[in-house]
């Protein structure tokens, strides 16, 4: 028999760890390869966050890097939020466990993955399409103007 996952943990791990797996290493343990796979972009965005700090906004790198941090925060929020809010019967079916009830630990957990899953998210973007058109528009005034031949 398998033992028994908490929902409510498992919603609290991926908000708060999620980026590293700490949501999938609880649930499907140290072989599950998509857990080991969280750490390469976390830590890569991570690099991306000090190289930020250290050399300012126009490092190519950074600019690149630091929207993948973002990407993996937002989606262990969202993990928080499906865990939070899937019916204790679900769970436990999905487990193969008796039901527990959780009461407002997990909807607690999918609230606030909510407001800081959205945050990341939203943020991540307008800082990746800001870079992109930035990039493109100096792109654009670096080469020579076309001048017609009519």
């Amino acid at each position: 028999m398998n033992a028994i996952k908490s929902k409510t943990l498992a919603a609290w791990l991926a908000l708060l760890g999620g980026s590293l797996g700490a949501h999938r290493f609880y649930l499907h343990g140290g072989r599950d390869a998509l857990a080991w796979l969280h750490a390469l972009p976390t830590l890569v965005g991570l690099a991306g966050l000090q190289r930020f700090k250290a050399l300012g906004q126009d490092d190519l790198m950074a600019a690149w890097a630091l929207p993948l941090l973002g990407l993996m925060l937002a989606q262990g929020a969202l993990f928080a939020i499906v865990y939070g809010l899937r019916s204790d019967e679900q769970w436990a079916a999905d487990r193969s466990q008796a039901v527990q009830s959780t009461r407002w630990g997990p909807v607690l957990a999918a609230i606030a993955g909510l407001l800081l899953g959205g945050a990341t998210l939203m943020s991540s973007i307008v800082f990746a399409a800001q870079r992109y058109f930035e990039l493109d528009a100096a792109t654009a005034a670096s080469k020579p103007p076309m001048h017609s031949m009519a």
